[in-house]
Protein backbone atom coordinates (compact mmCIF):
# COMPACT_ATOMS: atom_id res chain seq x y z
CA UNK A 1 0.00 0.00 0.00
CA UNK A 2 1.76 3.34 -1.13
CA UNK A 3 1.14 6.99 0.62
CA UNK A 4 -1.51 7.37 -1.70
CA UNK A 5 -3.46 4.74 -1.20
CA UNK A 6 -3.71 5.04 2.71
CA UNK A 7 -7.42 5.41 3.60
CA UNK A 8 -7.85 8.83 5.54
CA UNK A 9 -11.99 7.86 7.06
CA UNK A 10 -13.01 4.36 8.33
CA UNK A 11 -15.50 3.76 5.66
CA UNK A 12 -12.11 3.72 3.43
CA UNK A 13 -10.53 1.68 5.31
CA UNK A 14 -13.38 -0.97 5.18
CA UNK A 15 -13.53 -0.90 1.84
CA UNK A 16 -9.75 -0.99 0.97
CA UNK A 17 -9.87 -5.41 2.92
CA UNK A 18 -7.98 -4.02 5.81
CA UNK A 19 -8.12 -6.67 8.79
CA UNK A 20 -7.54 -5.67 12.40
CA UNK A 21 -4.63 -7.81 14.15
CA UNK A 22 -3.54 -8.23 17.63
CA UNK A 23 0.56 -7.11 18.02
CA UNK A 24 1.40 -10.72 19.37
CA UNK A 25 -0.21 -11.79 15.93
CA UNK A 26 1.24 -9.22 13.75
CA UNK A 27 4.92 -10.25 14.84
CA UNK A 28 4.12 -13.81 14.58
CA UNK A 29 2.86 -13.58 10.60
CA UNK A 30 5.52 -10.95 10.35
CA UNK A 31 8.55 -13.06 12.03
CA UNK A 32 7.71 -16.61 9.54
CA UNK A 33 7.70 -14.38 6.48
CA UNK A 34 11.09 -13.59 7.59
CA UNK A 35 12.10 -17.04 8.00
CA UNK A 36 10.54 -18.17 4.99
CA UNK A 37 12.19 -15.56 2.83
CA UNK A 38 15.91 -16.75 4.33
CA UNK A 39 17.40 -13.67 5.46
CA UNK A 40 18.78 -13.24 8.65
CA UNK A 41 16.53 -13.22 11.97
CA UNK A 42 18.11 -9.97 13.01
CA UNK A 43 20.80 -8.20 11.24
CA UNK A 44 23.19 -6.69 13.33
CA UNK A 45 23.05 -8.98 16.46
CA UNK A 46 25.94 -11.54 16.22
CA UNK A 47 26.54 -14.93 17.81
CA UNK A 48 22.88 -15.79 19.15
CA UNK A 49 21.71 -17.44 16.17
CA UNK A 50 21.46 -20.76 17.31
CA UNK A 51 20.72 -19.75 20.89
CA UNK A 52 19.41 -16.52 21.87
CA UNK A 53 17.53 -16.07 18.24
CA UNK A 54 16.12 -19.34 18.75
CA UNK A 55 14.37 -18.85 22.19
CA UNK A 56 13.27 -15.38 20.56
CA UNK A 57 11.85 -17.05 17.61
CA UNK A 58 9.90 -19.72 19.68
CA UNK A 59 9.02 -16.88 21.96
CA UNK A 60 7.10 -14.79 19.48
CA UNK A 61 5.85 -17.51 17.90
CA UNK A 62 3.73 -19.07 20.80
CA UNK A 63 3.01 -15.25 21.62
CA UNK A 64 4.75 -14.88 24.75
CA UNK A 65 5.89 -11.86 26.49
CA UNK A 66 9.67 -12.06 27.27
CA UNK A 67 12.50 -11.61 29.78
CA UNK A 68 16.05 -11.29 28.50
CA UNK A 69 18.49 -12.15 31.53
CA UNK A 70 22.02 -11.67 31.36
CA UNK A 71 25.18 -9.80 32.04
CA UNK A 72 25.97 -6.14 31.20
CA UNK A 73 27.19 -6.00 27.18
CA UNK A 74 25.43 -8.56 26.24
CA UNK A 75 23.12 -7.10 23.53
CA UNK A 76 19.65 -7.15 25.66
CA UNK A 77 18.76 -3.74 24.73
CA UNK A 78 19.73 -3.73 20.97
CA UNK A 79 18.03 -7.49 20.55
CA UNK A 80 14.56 -5.76 22.16
CA UNK A 81 14.85 -2.96 19.94
CA UNK A 82 15.34 -4.95 17.00
CA UNK A 83 12.04 -6.79 17.79
CA UNK A 84 9.86 -3.62 16.53
CA UNK A 85 11.28 -4.59 12.88
CA UNK A 86 8.66 -7.35 13.04
CA UNK A 87 5.74 -4.72 13.23
CA UNK A 88 3.72 -4.01 10.18
CA UNK A 89 5.35 -0.72 8.40
CA UNK A 90 1.91 0.75 9.15
CA UNK A 91 -1.06 0.73 11.05
CA UNK A 92 -4.14 2.73 10.94
CA UNK A 93 -5.59 4.24 13.90
CA UNK A 94 -8.27 6.53 14.68
CA UNK A 95 -7.02 10.28 14.53
CA UNK A 96 -6.36 11.99 17.32
CA UNK A 97 -6.23 8.62 19.69
CA UNK A 98 -3.68 8.74 22.27
CA UNK A 99 -3.62 5.13 22.53
CA UNK A 100 -3.06 4.50 19.52
CA UNK A 101 -6.87 2.97 18.90
CA UNK A 102 -8.08 0.37 16.23
CA UNK A 103 -10.50 2.05 14.15
CA UNK A 104 -12.47 -1.42 14.15
CA UNK A 105 -12.10 -2.01 17.96
CA UNK A 106 -11.88 1.02 19.62
CA UNK A 107 -10.80 0.58 23.59
CA UNK A 108 -11.05 4.68 24.53
CA UNK A 109 -13.99 6.95 25.37
CA UNK A 110 -12.65 9.37 22.93
CA UNK A 111 -12.18 7.08 19.93
CA UNK A 112 -15.87 5.04 21.01
CA UNK A 113 -17.69 8.80 21.11
CA UNK A 114 -16.10 9.79 17.69
CA UNK A 115 -17.16 6.73 15.62
CA UNK A 116 -20.37 7.06 17.36
CA UNK A 117 -20.41 10.61 16.03
CA UNK A 118 -19.23 10.36 12.90
CA UNK A 119 -19.36 6.72 11.55
CA UNK A 120 -17.73 6.05 8.17
CA UNK A 121 -16.40 9.29 8.23
CA UNK A 122 -14.33 8.95 11.24
CA UNK A 123 -10.63 10.40 10.31
CA UNK A 124 -7.83 7.83 10.35
CA UNK A 125 -4.23 8.81 10.99
CA UNK A 126 -1.26 5.90 10.01
CA UNK A 127 1.63 5.45 11.66
CA UNK A 128 4.66 3.59 11.57
CA UNK A 129 6.94 0.92 13.65
CA UNK A 130 8.70 3.73 15.64
CA UNK A 131 5.77 4.83 16.68
CA UNK A 132 4.54 1.87 18.14
CA UNK A 133 7.70 0.89 20.72
CA UNK A 134 7.87 2.65 24.05
CA UNK A 135 10.78 2.33 26.62
CA UNK A 136 12.02 2.87 29.54
CA UNK A 137 14.83 2.37 31.63
CA UNK A 138 13.56 1.27 35.50
CA UNK A 139 14.95 3.55 37.83
CA UNK A 140 13.80 4.15 41.75
CA UNK A 141 12.10 7.16 40.89
CA UNK A 142 9.66 5.94 38.12
CA UNK A 143 5.96 6.21 39.37
CA UNK A 144 2.85 4.57 38.24
CA UNK A 145 1.76 7.81 36.32
CA UNK A 146 4.54 8.05 34.34
CA UNK A 147 4.20 4.00 33.21
CA UNK A 148 0.11 4.06 32.94
CA UNK A 149 -1.10 7.52 33.65
CA UNK A 150 -2.67 9.66 35.82
CA UNK A 151 -5.92 11.75 36.77
CA UNK A 152 -4.71 15.56 35.63
CA UNK A 153 -6.99 18.30 36.78
CA UNK A 154 -5.95 21.17 34.76
CA UNK A 155 -7.31 19.06 32.07
CA UNK A 156 -10.42 18.09 33.30
CA UNK A 157 -11.26 22.00 34.29
CA UNK A 158 -10.44 22.85 30.31
CA UNK A 159 -12.78 20.17 29.66
CA UNK A 160 -15.38 20.87 32.24
CA UNK A 161 -15.57 17.51 32.98
CA UNK A 162 -15.64 15.36 36.76
CA UNK A 163 -12.16 13.45 37.78
CA UNK A 164 -13.99 10.49 37.14
CA UNK A 165 -14.74 10.99 33.62
CA UNK A 166 -12.18 9.33 31.18
CA UNK A 167 -11.20 12.40 29.76
CA UNK A 168 -9.08 13.50 32.40
CA UNK A 169 -6.59 10.70 32.23
CA UNK A 170 -3.52 11.56 31.32
CA UNK A 171 -2.12 8.55 30.17
CA UNK A 172 1.60 7.14 30.89
CA UNK A 173 4.00 5.80 28.53
CA UNK A 174 2.14 2.10 28.28
CA UNK A 175 -1.35 2.97 27.06
CA UNK A 176 0.27 5.21 24.62
CA UNK A 177 2.25 2.41 23.24
CA UNK A 178 -1.23 0.25 22.91
CA UNK A 179 -0.68 -1.99 19.56
CA UNK A 180 2.92 -2.16 20.00
CA UNK A 181 5.74 -3.14 22.06
CA UNK A 182 6.77 -1.70 25.46
CA UNK A 183 10.26 -2.65 26.98
CA UNK A 184 11.39 -1.77 30.38
CA UNK A 185 15.20 -2.30 30.70
CA UNK A 186 17.05 -3.22 34.27
CA UNK A 187 13.54 -4.22 35.40
CA UNK A 188 14.98 -5.17 39.28
CA UNK A 189 15.42 -1.49 39.55
CA UNK A 190 12.06 -0.88 39.31
CA UNK A 191 10.61 -0.80 42.88
CA UNK A 192 8.58 -3.70 44.29
CA UNK A 193 4.90 -1.54 44.40
CA UNK A 194 5.67 -0.25 40.69
CA UNK A 195 6.35 -4.12 39.63
CA UNK A 196 2.93 -5.25 41.36
CA UNK A 197 1.41 -2.36 39.23
CA UNK A 198 2.42 -4.32 36.18
CA UNK A 199 0.94 -7.09 37.46
CA UNK A 200 -3.21 -6.34 36.00
CA UNK A 201 -1.35 -5.47 32.37
CA UNK A 202 0.59 -8.75 32.03
CA UNK A 203 -2.76 -11.10 33.14
CA UNK A 204 -5.77 -8.90 32.45
CA UNK A 205 -4.52 -6.58 29.61
CA UNK A 206 -5.86 -3.43 31.32
CA UNK A 207 -5.24 -0.67 33.31
CA UNK A 208 -6.76 0.90 36.19
CA UNK A 209 -5.84 4.59 37.39
CA UNK A 210 -6.55 5.20 41.00
CA UNK A 211 -9.79 4.66 42.57
CA UNK A 212 -11.70 5.48 39.27
CA UNK A 213 -13.35 3.01 37.49
CA UNK A 214 -11.35 2.75 34.22
CA UNK A 215 -10.48 0.31 32.17
CA UNK A 216 -9.13 -0.03 29.36
CA UNK A 217 -8.01 -2.97 27.81
CA UNK A 218 -4.46 -2.75 25.96
CA UNK A 219 -3.04 -4.78 23.19
CA UNK A 220 0.56 -5.08 23.88
CA UNK A 221 4.20 -7.18 23.77
CA UNK A 222 5.74 -6.43 27.27
CA UNK A 223 9.91 -6.89 26.98
CA UNK A 224 12.23 -6.52 29.59
CA UNK A 225 15.60 -6.63 30.72
CA UNK A 226 17.15 -7.67 33.75
CA UNK A 227 20.94 -8.51 35.23
CA UNK A 228 21.47 -11.22 37.49
CA UNK A 229 23.12 -9.65 39.55
CA UNK A 230 20.95 -6.96 40.84
CA UNK A 231 18.97 -9.65 42.33
CA UNK A 232 20.96 -9.02 45.36
CA UNK A 233 22.46 -5.70 45.14
CA UNK A 234 19.88 -3.38 44.05
CA UNK A 235 15.98 -4.98 43.89
CA UNK A 236 14.84 -8.16 42.61
CA UNK A 237 12.31 -9.06 40.76
CA UNK A 238 8.56 -10.08 42.53
CA UNK A 239 7.69 -13.20 42.29
CA UNK A 240 4.39 -12.68 41.22
CA UNK A 241 5.54 -10.66 38.10
CA UNK A 242 7.83 -13.40 37.22
CA UNK A 243 5.35 -15.61 36.58
CA UNK A 244 3.38 -13.70 34.22
CA UNK A 245 6.04 -13.00 31.77
CA UNK A 246 6.31 -16.30 29.65
CA UNK A 247 9.37 -16.61 28.46
CA UNK A 248 12.83 -15.57 30.21
CA UNK A 249 15.83 -16.22 27.97
CA UNK A 250 19.20 -16.07 29.20
CA UNK A 251 21.72 -14.20 27.04
CA UNK A 252 25.74 -14.74 26.88
CA UNK A 253 28.93 -13.04 25.76
CA UNK A 254 30.63 -14.20 22.27
CA UNK A 255 31.48 -17.67 22.60
CA UNK A 256 34.08 -17.90 19.91
CA UNK A 257 37.13 -15.21 18.81
CA UNK A 258 35.57 -14.65 15.72
CA UNK A 259 32.12 -13.86 16.45
CA UNK A 260 33.58 -11.34 19.17
CA UNK A 261 36.23 -9.89 16.32
CA UNK A 262 32.85 -9.58 14.12
CA UNK A 263 30.67 -7.81 16.60
CA UNK A 264 33.95 -5.57 16.94
CA UNK A 265 34.33 -5.11 13.35
CA UNK A 266 30.67 -4.22 13.20
CA UNK A 267 30.89 -1.64 16.07
CA UNK A 268 33.99 0.06 16.76
CA UNK A 269 34.76 3.36 15.25
CA UNK A 270 37.72 2.73 12.56
CA UNK A 271 36.59 4.60 9.56
CA UNK A 272 37.33 7.96 10.49
CA UNK A 273 38.07 9.41 7.12
CA UNK A 274 41.57 10.54 8.52
CA UNK A 275 44.66 11.49 6.17
CA UNK A 276 45.94 8.55 8.57
CA UNK A 277 44.62 5.02 8.21
CA UNK A 278 45.56 2.98 11.04
CA UNK A 279 45.80 -0.59 9.46
CA UNK A 280 45.74 -3.36 12.12
CA UNK A 281 46.44 -6.93 11.54
CA UNK A 282 43.96 -9.58 12.24
CA UNK A 283 46.54 -10.88 14.75
CA UNK A 284 46.00 -7.77 16.84
CA UNK A 285 42.36 -7.89 16.61
CA UNK A 286 42.50 -11.55 18.09
CA UNK A 287 44.47 -10.49 20.83
CA UNK A 288 41.90 -6.81 21.67
CA UNK A 289 39.02 -9.63 21.86
CA UNK A 290 40.72 -12.19 24.12
CA UNK A 291 41.48 -9.42 26.36
CA UNK A 292 37.62 -9.92 27.21
CA UNK A 293 37.95 -13.91 27.28
CA UNK A 294 41.37 -13.69 29.71
CA UNK A 295 39.25 -11.35 32.03
CA UNK A 296 36.18 -13.10 31.76
CA UNK A 297 37.94 -16.40 33.31
CA UNK A 298 40.14 -14.69 35.98
CA UNK A 299 38.58 -15.60 39.30
CA UNK A 300 41.59 -14.21 41.25
CA UNK A 301 41.08 -10.84 40.21
CA UNK A 302 37.93 -10.15 38.54
CA UNK A 303 34.04 -10.41 39.48
CA UNK A 304 33.11 -12.87 37.42
CA UNK A 305 29.09 -11.60 38.35
CA UNK A 306 29.75 -8.29 36.85
CA UNK A 307 30.98 -9.91 33.50
CA UNK A 308 33.16 -8.02 31.18
CA UNK A 309 31.14 -6.34 28.67
CA UNK A 310 31.59 -7.06 24.96
CA UNK A 311 31.79 -2.75 24.99
CA UNK A 312 35.65 -3.53 26.68
CA UNK A 313 37.28 -4.89 22.99
CA UNK A 314 34.83 -1.86 21.50
CA UNK A 315 36.40 0.97 23.47
CA UNK A 316 40.02 -1.14 23.26
CA UNK A 317 40.14 -1.40 19.43
CA UNK A 318 38.71 2.54 18.85
CA UNK A 319 42.02 3.42 21.68
CA UNK A 320 44.26 1.15 19.59
CA UNK A 321 43.40 2.88 16.29
CA UNK A 322 44.10 6.26 17.70
CA UNK A 323 47.50 5.46 19.17
CA UNK A 324 48.42 4.02 15.65
CA UNK A 325 46.68 7.43 13.87
CA UNK A 326 48.32 9.22 16.43
CA UNK A 327 52.05 7.99 15.79
CA UNK A 328 51.24 8.60 11.65
CA UNK A 329 50.46 11.80 12.16
CA UNK A 330 53.83 12.67 14.24
CA UNK A 331 55.60 10.63 11.86
CA UNK A 332 54.06 11.32 8.16
CA UNK A 333 53.10 7.74 7.33
CA UNK A 334 49.51 7.47 5.96
CA UNK A 335 48.88 4.10 6.58
CA UNK A 336 50.93 3.02 10.23
CA UNK A 337 50.79 -0.81 11.12
CA UNK A 338 48.95 -1.19 14.78
CA UNK A 339 52.11 -3.07 17.17
CA UNK A 340 51.84 -4.96 20.03
CA UNK A 341 53.82 -1.54 21.63
CA UNK A 342 50.30 0.30 21.04
CA UNK A 343 48.58 -2.14 23.37
CA UNK A 344 49.43 0.28 26.02
CA UNK A 345 46.91 2.68 24.60
CA UNK A 346 43.96 0.14 25.65
CA UNK A 347 44.90 0.43 29.11
CA UNK A 348 41.65 3.18 30.50
CA UNK A 349 39.25 0.99 28.07
CA UNK A 350 40.18 -1.87 30.63
CA UNK A 351 40.43 0.01 33.50
CA UNK A 352 36.58 1.03 33.99
CA UNK A 353 35.07 -1.85 32.51
CA UNK A 354 36.27 -4.54 35.10
CA UNK A 355 34.59 -4.99 38.57
CA UNK A 356 37.72 -6.29 40.57
CA UNK A 357 37.88 -8.30 43.94
CA UNK A 358 39.53 -7.26 46.92
CA UNK A 359 42.81 -8.65 45.59
CA UNK A 360 42.39 -6.74 42.25
CA UNK A 361 41.83 -3.46 44.10
CA UNK A 362 45.07 -4.45 46.03
CA UNK A 363 47.04 -4.17 42.75
CA UNK A 364 45.50 -1.72 41.20
CA UNK A 365 43.11 -1.29 38.43
CA UNK A 366 46.34 -0.33 35.62
CA UNK A 367 48.23 -3.25 36.96
CA UNK A 368 45.16 -5.80 36.48
CA UNK A 369 44.58 -4.61 32.81
CA UNK A 370 47.78 -4.68 31.95
CA UNK A 371 47.98 -8.35 33.33
CA UNK A 372 45.23 -8.79 31.33
CA UNK A 373 46.72 -7.66 27.89
CA UNK A 374 49.56 -9.62 28.95
CA UNK A 375 47.06 -12.85 29.20
CA UNK A 376 46.09 -12.43 25.93
CA UNK A 377 49.11 -11.52 24.23
CA UNK A 378 50.60 -15.04 25.66
CA UNK A 379 47.20 -17.02 24.83
CA UNK A 380 48.02 -15.83 20.89
CA UNK A 381 51.70 -16.76 21.35
CA UNK A 382 50.74 -20.31 22.22
CA UNK A 383 48.16 -20.53 18.78
CA UNK A 384 51.27 -19.78 16.77
CA UNK A 385 54.58 -20.51 18.24
CA UNK A 386 56.12 -23.46 20.40
CA UNK A 387 56.38 -23.74 24.11
CA UNK A 388 59.48 -21.80 24.86
CA UNK A 389 60.14 -24.00 27.83
CA UNK A 390 60.37 -27.43 25.94
CA UNK A 391 61.19 -29.70 28.74
CA UNK A 392 61.60 -32.88 25.84
CA UNK A 393 64.86 -30.40 24.74
CA UNK A 394 67.53 -31.54 27.47
CA UNK A 395 70.14 -29.37 25.55
CA UNK A 396 69.74 -25.14 25.64
CA UNK A 397 70.82 -25.61 22.39
CA UNK A 398 68.31 -27.55 21.28
CA UNK A 399 65.64 -24.89 22.30
CA UNK A 400 64.39 -23.25 18.83
CA UNK A 401 64.68 -19.70 21.01
CA UNK A 402 68.12 -20.43 21.73
CA UNK A 403 69.94 -17.77 19.01
CA UNK A 404 67.86 -15.33 19.74
CA UNK A 405 67.79 -15.91 24.12
CA UNK A 406 71.45 -16.44 23.52
CA UNK A 407 72.37 -13.01 21.98
CA UNK A 408 70.49 -11.13 24.98
CA UNK A 409 72.26 -13.31 27.17
CA UNK A 410 75.95 -11.63 25.84
CA UNK A 411 75.02 -8.26 26.89
CA UNK A 412 72.79 -7.22 23.96
CA UNK A 413 69.52 -5.38 23.73
CA UNK A 414 67.26 -4.07 21.87
CA UNK A 415 65.81 -0.52 22.06
CA UNK A 416 62.13 0.16 20.36
CA UNK A 417 60.85 3.71 20.20
CA UNK A 418 57.08 4.48 19.67
CA UNK A 419 57.59 7.50 16.81
CA UNK A 420 59.94 4.61 14.67
CA UNK A 421 58.32 4.35 11.35
CA UNK A 422 57.38 1.42 10.36
CA UNK A 423 60.18 0.59 8.55
CA UNK A 424 62.53 1.77 11.16
CA UNK A 425 60.81 -0.44 13.43
CA UNK A 426 60.91 -3.30 11.35
CA UNK A 427 64.99 -2.45 10.74
CA UNK A 428 65.46 -2.64 14.44
CA UNK A 429 64.08 -6.06 14.69
CA UNK A 430 65.29 -7.69 12.41
CA UNK A 431 68.91 -6.40 14.01
CA UNK A 432 68.49 -9.09 16.34
CA UNK A 433 70.61 -11.80 14.84
CA UNK A 434 69.02 -15.43 13.43
CA UNK A 435 65.55 -14.14 14.25
CA UNK A 436 64.18 -14.64 11.02
CA UNK A 437 65.46 -18.25 11.14
CA UNK A 438 64.08 -18.66 14.93
CA UNK A 439 60.87 -16.74 13.84
CA UNK A 440 60.62 -20.12 11.36
CA UNK A 441 62.02 -22.48 13.99
CA UNK A 442 59.87 -21.84 16.65
CA UNK A 443 56.89 -20.98 14.19
CA UNK A 444 53.63 -24.19 14.44
CA UNK A 445 53.06 -23.41 11.27
CA UNK A 446 56.10 -21.77 9.49
CA UNK A 447 54.79 -21.87 6.04
CA UNK A 448 51.43 -19.34 7.20
CA UNK A 449 53.65 -17.11 8.76
CA UNK A 450 56.04 -16.78 5.77
CA UNK A 451 53.05 -16.04 3.34
CA UNK A 452 51.67 -13.78 5.34
CA UNK A 453 54.24 -10.56 4.38
CA UNK A 454 51.61 -8.10 5.31
CA UNK A 455 52.57 -9.29 9.37
CA UNK A 456 55.82 -9.64 9.43
CA UNK A 457 57.01 -7.42 11.45
CA UNK A 458 54.23 -8.63 13.84
CA UNK A 459 55.61 -11.94 14.14
CA UNK A 460 59.25 -10.83 14.36
CA UNK A 461 57.24 -8.49 17.73
CA UNK A 462 55.22 -11.48 18.95
CA UNK A 463 58.20 -13.86 19.22
CA UNK A 464 60.33 -11.64 21.61
CA UNK A 465 57.39 -10.62 23.41
CA UNK A 466 56.64 -13.86 23.88
CA UNK A 467 59.53 -14.91 24.96
CA UNK A 468 59.26 -11.95 27.56
CA UNK A 469 56.05 -13.15 29.03
CA UNK A 470 57.69 -16.57 29.74
CA UNK A 471 60.82 -14.82 31.42
CA UNK A 472 63.02 -15.77 29.00
CA UNK A 473 63.86 -11.38 28.32
CA UNK A 474 63.05 -8.92 30.18
CA UNK A 475 61.50 -5.58 28.95
CA UNK A 476 61.58 -1.70 30.51
CA UNK A 477 59.46 0.65 29.84
CA UNK A 478 61.26 3.96 28.85
CA UNK A 479 59.42 7.30 28.26
CA UNK A 480 58.96 6.99 24.40
CA UNK A 481 59.42 3.04 24.51
CA UNK A 482 60.82 0.35 25.85
CA UNK A 483 64.31 -2.02 25.63
CA UNK A 484 64.71 -5.97 25.82
CA UNK A 485 67.43 -7.14 27.55
CA UNK A 486 68.72 -10.89 29.35
CA UNK A 487 66.44 -11.86 32.04
CA UNK A 488 69.12 -13.35 33.93
CA UNK A 489 71.55 -9.97 33.66
CA UNK A 490 68.73 -7.95 34.85
CA UNK A 491 67.90 -9.49 37.78
CA UNK A 492 71.47 -9.86 38.75
CA UNK A 493 72.06 -6.06 38.42
CA UNK A 494 69.19 -5.48 40.94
Amino acid sequence: MTAKEFPATLGALKRSGYRSKSVKEELRDNLLARIRGGGPLMPGVIGYDETVLKQITHAILSKHDILLLGLRGQGKTRILRKLAEFLDEMIPIVAGSEVNDDPMAPISRYAQELLAEKGDDTPIEWIGRDQRYGEKLATPDVSMADLIGDIDPVKAFHQKIGYGHEGAIQFGIIPRTNRGIFVINELPDLQARIQVGLLNIMEERDIQIRGFRVRIPLDILMAFSANPEDYTNRGNIITPLKDRIDSQIITHYPRSAEAAMEITRQEAWLERGSQVKAMIPETVRLIIEQIAFEAREDKDYVDQKSGVSARLPIAAMELLASAVELRGALTGEAAPRARLSDLESVVPAITGKLELVYAGEQEGPANIARAMVGKAVRTVFHKHFQDPYNKKEKQPEANPYYPVVSWFEKGNSLTLGDRMTDAQYRKALESVPEIRKVLSMGALDAKALEKDKDGETLWLELLLEGLHLHSRLSKENLTEGFVYRDMMSDILKG
